[in-house]
């Protein structure tokens, strides 16, 4: 292990566009989901319907919290929807399953997504057994990344010490709060950050894809 990263003893990973490249385009199914869902609610066309999702996801963290606070939508209804989704684009990772096993320490997985979705891409991506936990939306009372009360969260929720803690994540506003609270951060710079804040002081790594980089800091000495 390459010795700066040897005190990490929680090792969490963002899901989409992190644990599998951005390449899949998996989220894409997901984001065309979510608009169709907000023109049906609003009854506007797929245009405004866009421009609606895309206000609330940079406003709000995610596109969910500010339907529910704009219009108090469902957020199981929301999200059974945009999640009812084929993902034959997503491929066994064996490398990655491997990377992740030889980490020393615990694996948990941070996601704005609910539960039954990323149990759907974990086991999809061959990562079904790699993690001890998925700490979801609901787990977050619905209060979503990059709000500080979701990190507070997850750190009470697997008695986590921010010090000891690595957080791997594509959306770089994301990585802000949990350098606040002490984590170690990791950017995976592949295309999918959305937000156009260009303050990046608060990433410890910037990198492009999870599975070299993992396999690097496991083989340096």
């Amino acid at each position: 292990m390459i010795e700066r990263l040897a005190y990490v003893r929680n090792w969490i990973f963002d899901l989409d566009n992190t644990l599998y490249p951005a390449s899949a385009d998996l989220f894409a199914h997901i984001d065309t989901r979510m608009t169709s869902f907000v023109a049906d609610l609003l009854q506007v066309d797929r245009i405004e319907a866009r421009r609606i999702q895309k206000e609330y996801f940079l406003g709000h963290g995610t596109t969910l919290a500010g339907l529910m606070t704009e219009h108090n939508v469902d957020p199981y209804a929301f999200l059974d929807y945009v999640h009812d989704i084929e993902m034959d684009v997503l491929e066994a990772d064996a490398p990655l399953a491997a990377a992740l096993a030889r980490l020393p320490g615990r694996k948990i997985v941070f996601t704005n997504g609910d539960r039954p979705y990323a149990l759907k891409v974990l086991e999809r991506l061959g990562l079904g057994g790699s993690f001890e936990g998925v700490h979801d939306i609901h787990s977050m009372n619905l209060r979503p990344k990059p709000q500080p009360e979701a990190y507070a969260g997850l750190c009470a929720a697997f008695d986590i010490d921010p010090a000891e803690s690595l957080f791997v994540e594509d959306m770089a506003r994301n990585l802000k709060p949990a350098k606040a609270i002490g984590m170690t951060t990791v950017w995976v710079d592949n295309g999918s950050e959305q937000a156009s804040d260009v303050d990046r002081s608060f990433i410890d790594f910037h990198i492009h894809e999870l599975n070299p980089w993992l396999h690097h800091i496991l083989e340096t000495a």
